[in-house]
């Protein structure tokens, strides 16, 4: 039977194409969608449990006394706090934008244990004042540009150097790190807290990030900084990691969503199409399936044969269509992820894929296989 579905194929080779094409593109902006929504929620599934934020009460842009942080670190259950400050620079061009946080070196470490970096790298880190680490695929973009022990310039547009706005903080590259964990991505410059500190002279942080102690109690700990402040300076508001990191997806409104809703329409609109291109087949093909069930072809093997060949072409496309998204995942990792950083084609992603491919197949065919089925031997031999 096969060998029959693929000569109707190879025998319309515009048609079959357009429908193959058509499949394809929708298949992968299915694939490339979904993956954005993915990407939007991956730090939200990969928070860590023993991980608290510490923030303004009034905004996340509302800095806190950098005095704080000693206090927070005597609470009982805290086992580390690192200050963490949104820098907002960018190299050599606005549009070149990806993170930058000052940060205290040994604790961030500590908070972040899933910061895999060659020691070496982590003890330049550490001593030398005017050094950062980079993540790895961040790295990958400049590396043509970038290299271990060279200086990376950044122009502060939040906090402009003091020699004046046009100067440029220069970083020593001590490392490239890799974070095994979707709450880190690999696409942020990190540098030291008290070089920040010292030259920009400042005493505020962002966000004071928290490590508890293994068995100690989240909510009491929760609790307990939030009632340190209650009276001001600047009150706070702690979360888990989860939580703050869902306060960036929730700050997209209901782009999710709206996302999910152009992929399911884009695989909507293919479908129909494929619909219209398996009946105007089935019209095609009423002498051919004549002289079929006049060689003794069975309503249900004729029912099979147009299923099959809707099968085919949907699946072909479908597979193409999942093999272009995994083949261009490294080429969008670079252009998407400084806004989606955790992009990725993940395996339940790829079954989406070949499942709408099925189910594009299987729908498209169903009405056509059914009218062939129906069909006479003389009013098909009739109708050609």
């Amino acid at each position: 039977m096969m060998r029959l579905v693929w000569r109707q194929i190879i025998g319309h080779p515009v048609r079959s194409l357009l429908t193959v094409g058509a499949v394809l593109v929708g298949v992968f902006l299915l694939c490339l969608l979904r993956s954005v929504v993915t990407a939007l929620n991956a730090g939200v599934d990969a928070a860590s449990s023993v991980r608290l934020m510490v923030q303004s009460s009034v905004s996340l842009f509302v800095s806190l006394p950098i005095s704080y942080q000693a206090r927070i670190a005597q609470v009982e259950g805290v086992q580390a706090v690192a200050k963490w400050q949104w820098f907002g620079g960018y190299y050599q061009d606005p549009s070149n934008f990806f993170g930058q946080f000052a940060v205290d070196p040994v604790q961030q470490f500590e908070v972040y244990p899933e910061i895999e970096l060659p020691a070496e790298q982590k003890q330049r880190f550490l001593e030398r004042r005017n050094s950062c680490i980079v993540g790895d695929q961040l790295f990958e973009q400049f590396k043509d540009e970038w290299q271990i022990g060279g200086t990376i310039p950044m122009i502060g547009a939040l906090f402009p150097h003091p020699d004046g706005a046009d100067t440029a903080w220069e970083f020593e590259l001590a490392g490239v790190y890799h974070s095994s964990s979707g709450a880190l991505d690999n696409r942020t410059l990190f540098f030291q807290w008290d070089y920040f500190e010292k030259t920009a002279d400042i005493e505020e942080c962002g966000v004071f990030v928290l490590k508890v102690a293994p068995g100690a109690d989240v909510t009491r700990i929760m609790a307990e900084i939030d009632a340190l402040y209650e009276n001001g300076p600047q009150k706070v508001r702690t979360t888990t990691e989860k939580e703050f990191q869902r306060q960036f997806v929730t700050m997209l409104g209901a782009v999710p969503l709206f996302v999910s809703w152009i992929g399911g329409g884009a695989a909507l609109a293919i479908l129909l199409a494929c619909v219209n291109t398996m009946l105007m087949a089935a019209r095609q093909q009423v002498h051919d399936v004549g002289i079929l069930k006049a060689l003794g072809f069975t309503d249900a093997a004729t029912f099979r044969l147009m299923l099959a060949q809707s099968l085919s072409l949907c699946c072909l496309g479908g597979a193409s269509g999942v093999l272009l998204a995994l083949a261009t995942e490294g080429y969008l990792v670079g252009v998407l992820g400084t806004f989606f950083p955790g992009y990725t084609i993940e395996p339940q992603t790829v079954a989406l894929g070949f499942g709408a491919a099925l189910a594009m197949g299987l729908v498209a065919g169903l009405l056509p296989a059914a009218q062939s089925a129906r069909l006479n031997c003389v009013q098909a031999l009739r109708g050609a």
